[in-house]
C-alpha cells in the first residue's frame, strides 16, 4: 500500500543547531546473551562505541545478573559513560542490552534515554529501540485515557506499556501483542531475566543483525558492531521476524503476514558506517557505485574531484574512477571538535563550522573542482563549503549530490527538517545552483540510486526500498500525521473514530 502526503507537519526537537545541515542520526542498539560471567556490559559498551555514529546525544546499558537488573543511562558519548575498568563490577551479568541515541520522538531529557526498564508482573524488562512509531501519539493518548502513567515523552515507552497491558501469559506472546499494535519503522532489542528478544518491523525499514561471539549471541544495528567486539556475523534479522534467545538457544518467529521488504535507502546514503554490510550489501560498495552513476549522469570538465568528508569520500572515489578526473583531499575535516550546536552564539557556531572543514589550498588553488557530498538538505553547510573552496583559489566549483533531491521529511527514525526548510522542495535546480553559488549542480537520479543498490530501475508500483524522502511514497500509514494535519486537538474517543473511519 502506498501512502503519500502533500505537506506533512513535523514535530522535531527545537534545540537543533540552525547551521547544522545534516539529517540527524537515528539510534543504535546492541544486546548480548550468554557472555562470560560479568562480561556482557563490557561487550555491549564496545558495540555501542562502534555504533556511536548513529547517535551521540546519550547512551545507556542494562545488564542482568541472577535475575537482578543493573541499569545506567547517561547523556554524552559511550566512551565517557562506560569506558571505565570498573564496568563489570558496576554492571555484572552474562546478558545486557544497550542503546545510543539521538532523540527523534521526545526531547533530549534524561528520562528519555534508553534502554527503558519496567517491572512487570512476570519480572523486569529492558528495551532498546531504533526507529520511530508513526502511531505513537495515538497509542499514547489511548493508554493515558485508560489510566497509564508515562514517565517519558519517548515512543519507546509506549511499547513497554503495551507489553505490560497484554493479557497473554508468556512474555514473548506479550511482546508480539505489542508489536501488533505499533506502526512505523523499528528494530527492537529487549532483555528479561531469562531471555533476549529481537524484532524488526514488517518492512525491514530499520536494520538489525545477528551474530555470535564464542557461545554468546549478539544483536546489533550494524555489522560494524560485530566486527568491533570480535563477533561472527550469522545473518540479518529478517523483516517482520522476532528472534528469541534463551538457555535453549535461538528461536525464530514470524507472527505476522508476510510482506515484501523495503529497507531504508538512507542507511546506504548516509547513516550506516561504510564498513558495515546492511541487508547483504556493502555500504562502501553502494556509495562508490553512487558516485560512478553520478559521474555518468552529471559529467563535467574539471581538474580534481573533492569529497565533503567523511561521508562523501566513497562516492567521490567512484566519481573519480568513472570520470577519470583525479581524486584529491581538498577539504580536511577535524575529528576533534564538539558538535557546533553547543557553541553559545551564532558567530561562534559559524566559526565552528569553518574549523570543522578546512580547505586544502595546495589542492584547490587554480583548479576546477567537482565537490561531492552524500546529500544536500537545507544547503546551509554547502554554501559555507563552496565559499571556503573558492576562497582557497578554486576557479570553478561544480557541486554534485550522490543522492537524489530530498523533497519530503522522514517519520521512521530520521530527524530531517520540515519540508519548507528542504532546499530542493522549495527551489528549482537553477535557483538552487544560484543560491549555493556553484557553477553547476547535479543530483543522482532515483533510478541511479536504485542501480547503485543493484536493484534498479525503481518499480513505481512496488518500490524495492523505503525512499519517501525522495519520492513522497511513504511505505506505511502515518496516523499521527493524518490526525495532526486536521489541525485540532482530539480526545482518544475521537481518535478511535478517525482510525475506524
Amino acid at each position: 500500500m502506498r501512502h503519500q502526503i502533500a505537506d506533512p507537519v513535523v514535530h522535531r526537537d527545537h534545540h537543533r543547531d540552525p547551521d547544522d545541515d545534516r539529517p540527524r542520526l537515528e539510534c543504535g542498539v546492541c544486546g548480548v546473551w550468554g557472555a562470560e560471567p560479568d562480561g556482557a556490559a563490557a561487550i555491549v559498551a564496545l558495540g555501542l562505541h562502534a555504533l556511536q555514529h548513529r547517535g551521540q546525544e546519550a547512551c545507556g546499558i542494562a545488564s542482568v545478573h541472577e535475575e537482578h537488573f543493573h541499569t545506567e543511562r547517561h547523556q554524552g558519548l559511550v566512551g565517557d559513560a562506560f569506558g571505565g575498568t570498573d564496568l563489570p563490577k558496576r554492571m555484572p551479568g552474562t546478558a545486557a542490552v544497550g542503546h545510543t541515541r539521538y532523540s527523534t520522538a521526545g526531547g533530549s531529557f534524561l528520562r528519555n534515554i534508553q534502554p527503558m526498564f519496567a517491572d512487570l508482573d512476570s519480572g523486569g524488562i529492558a528495551l532498546g529501540h531504533n526507529g520511530n512509531l508513526t502511531n505513537f501519539l495515538f497509542l499514547r493518548n489511548q493508554l493515558v485515557s485508560e489510566g497509564s502513567i508515562f514517565q517519558s515523552t519517548s515512543d519507546s515507552e509506549v511499547i513497554l506499556h503495551l507489553i505490560a497491558r497484554s493479557r497473554k501469559a508468556r512474555i514473548v506472546d506479550r511482546f508480539i501483542d505489542a508489536l501488533a499494535r505499533i506502526e512505523g519503522g523499528y528494530a527492537l532489542v529487549a532483555q528479561t531475566s531469562k531471555k533476549m528478544i529481537g524484532a524488526r518491523d514488517a518492512l525491514g525499514i530499520r536494520p538489525l543483525v545477528l551474530g555470535k561471539i564464542g557461545e554468546a549471541w549478539v544483536l546489533a544495528s550494524e555489522t560494524c558492531a560485530l566486527d568491533t567486539i570480535g563477533a561472527t556475523f550469522v545473518r540479518d534479522v529478517e523483516h517482520g521476524e522476532v528472534v528469541v534467545i534463551d538457555k535453549d538457544g535461538l528461536r525464530s518467529l514470524k507472527p505476522f503476514p508476510a510482506r515484501a521488504a523495503r529497507p531504508c535507502l538512507f542507511e546506504y546514503v548516509y547513516f550506516s558506517r561504510p564498513d558495515s554490510i546492511v541487508n547483504g550489501r556493502s555500504v562502501y560498495g553502494v556509495r562508490k557505485r553512487m558516485g560512478e552513476g553520478l559521474a555518468r549522469e552529471h559529467a563535467v570538465e574539471a581538474d580534481v574531484v573533492v569529497p565533503v568528508p567523511d561521508s562523501g569520500v566513497p562516492a567521490a572515489l567512484g566519481y573519480a574512477r568513472e570520470s577519470g578526473i583525479p581524486y584529491e583531499m581538498g577539504i580536511i575535516r577535524s575529528h576533534y571538535l564538539g558538535r557546533t550546536f553547543i557553541q553559545p552564539s551564532q558567530g561562534a557556531r559559524q566559526k565552528g563550522v569553518r574549523m570543522k572543514h578546512s580547505p586544502n589550498r595546495s589542492v584547490l588553488e587554480g583548479k576546477r573542482v567537482v565537490l561531492i557530498d552524500d546529500s544536500i538538505v537545507r544547503g546551509t553547510t554547502s554554501v559555507k563549503l563552496v565559499r571556503a573552496v573558492r576562497a582557497a583559489g578554486a576557479t570553478e566549483v561544480h557541486l554534485r549530490s550522490a543522492s537524489p533531491p530530498i523533497l519530503y521529511p522522514d517519520f521512521y527514525g530520521i530527524d530531517m527538517p520540515e519540508r519548507d526548510q528542504l532546499i530542493a522542495a522549495n527551489m528549482t535546480l537553477e535557483e538552487m545552483r544560484a543560491h549555493l553559488e556553484v557553477d553547476s549542480l547535479g543530483f543522482l537520479s532515483v533510478d541511479g540510486l536504485y542501480n547503485a543498490m543493484g536493484a534498479g530501475p525503481r518499480d513505481a508500483d512496488n518500490p524495492q526500498f523505503t525512499d519517501h524522502y525522495f519520492t513522497g511514497d511513504y511505505p506505511t500509514r502515518l496516523l499521527d500525521r493524518e490526525i495532526e494535519q486536521g489541525g485540532r486537538d482530539v480526545t482518544y474517543r475521537q481518535l478511535s473514530l478517525l482510525v475506524t473511519a
